[in-house]
C-alpha cells in the first residue's frame, strides 16, 4: 500500500517513569519537567518534527531534537550503563547472601536501596535496550571500565590525591544536575 508523504515515523524517547512498567504505572505528571529526547531521521520534514515536539511539551516534557547515534551514545553512559551496574550489584549482593548470612540485605544503605529499585525495571525491556544498542553499550562499558580500573588502581596504591579528586569532579557534576 501507498503510504503518504505526509506520514512519518518519528521516535520518540520520554525520559521518564519508574522501575514500574505498564500502563497502570502511569500517573498525571508523569512527564512534567522530564525530557523527552526526538531521533527523526534525515529528511523527516521540519513541520512533522514540530508536531512531534509540540505533542510532548503538551504533556509537559522538556524536549531536545537529537541525531539518533548520539542519542544511543548519550543514553548508554547516561542510562544503560547504570542500569547494567545496577543488576550487576544486586546479582553480586545476591550471591554473597548465602556466605554474609542476610546481612547484605539487613544493612543496605540509601546507595544500594537505589541500586535494588533501578534492577526492579522491566527486565525484558531492558534486555531489548541492550541487544538493541549494543555498540553503543559497549563502548560505554569499555570506557567505564578503564576509569574503574584507574580507581581501583589508586585505591591499591593509596593514592587517595586520585580519588579525592575523582570525587570533587563527580561531586561538582551531581550539583549541576
Amino acid at each position: 500500500p501507498h503510504i503518504s508523504s505526509d506520514v512519518h515515523l518519528i521516535p520518540a524517547h520520554p525520559v521518564a517513569g519508574t522501575e514500574q512498567s505498564g500502563p497502570g504505572a502511569g500517573f498525571s505528571s508523569l512527564f512534567h519537567k522530564r525530557w523527552a529526547i526526538i531521533t527523526p531521521k534525515n529528511g523527516t520534514k521540519k513541520s512533522a518534527v514540530q508536531k512531534v515536539v509540540a505533542l510532548w511539551e503538551a504533556l509537559g516534557s522538556d524536549v531536545e531534537v537529537m541525531e539518533p547515534d548520539h542519542h544511543d551514545k548519550v543514553l548508554a553512559i547516561t542510562s544503560h550503563v547504570p542500569h547494567l551496574i545496577a543488576y550487576n550489584i544486586v546479582g553480586t549482593a545476591r550471591d554473597l547472601e548465602e556466605v554474609t548470612k542476610s546481612e547484605v540485605i539487613k544493612f543496605s544503605a540509601g546507595g544500594f536501596r537505589d541500586f535494588t529499585r533501578i534492577a526492579a525495571s522491566n527486565p525484558t525491556m531492558w534486555r531489548d535496550v541492550f541487544l538493541n544498542n549494543k555498540e553503543a553499550v559497549l563502548e560505554m562499558l569499555g570506557r567505564f571500565n578503564e576509569d574503574l580500573t584507574a580507581l581501583q588502581r589508586a585505591i591499591r596504591w593509596g593514592d587517595g590525591d586520585a580519588l579525592y579528586d575523582m570525587f570533587v569532579k563527580t561531586r561538582r557534576i551531581r550539583k549541576q544536575i
